[in-house]
């Protein structure tokens, strides 16, 4: 009793594709609020923009360089150190906990306006616990392998 129509509660899957479908979800959900976005943040913004009544807030104002390239280098120095140590104590981890911890300690000191003894040791601490607690959920509790 074979028909060429199948049936409303048959299920069909084609695992050649199957891998795709909430990607493809996700990525319309995301276009369509950039979308949102666009239309009811940017354009009324770029309309007040127009009318003198905003300006663009990138334009014309000072720029903290130190700091700029400071971020830039410690971000360029992390990410290559993380590697060199981390191939000193393969699949342990140790890289991403020592250079995260290092990283940690000057951005904050880079963008302490005042230096004070307590907020260098709060940055101290902050520095130490914070990687060290995303490395013992990460490398000891779920067993995801760090640089």
């Amino acid at each position: 009793m074979e028909s060429g129509t199948t049936s409303p509660l048959s299920v069909s899957i084609d695992f050649q594709t199957s891998h795709l479908f909430f990607p493809h979800i996700i990525n319309w959900t995301i276009g369509l609020l950039f979308v949102l976005v666009l239309v009811f943040r940017v354009v009324p913004f770029l309309k007040k923009v127009k009318r003198g009544e905003s300006a663009l807030p990138f334009i014309g104002e000072s720029m903290d360089g130190f700091r700029f390239v400071g971020t830039l280098v410690l971000l360029v120095a992390y990410f290559y150190l993380m590697s060199v140590v981390g191939d000193y104590f393969p699949y342990t981890g140790y890289g991403f906990l020592f250079t995260s911890i290092g990283f940690l300690f000057l951005m904050s000191l880079l963008y302490m306006h005042t230096r004070t003894k307590r907020k260098i040791i709060v940055a101290g601490i902050n520095a130490l616990l914070a990687p060290a607690l995303a490395w013992v959920v990460f490398a000891k509790l779920f067993y995801i392998t760090l640089p």
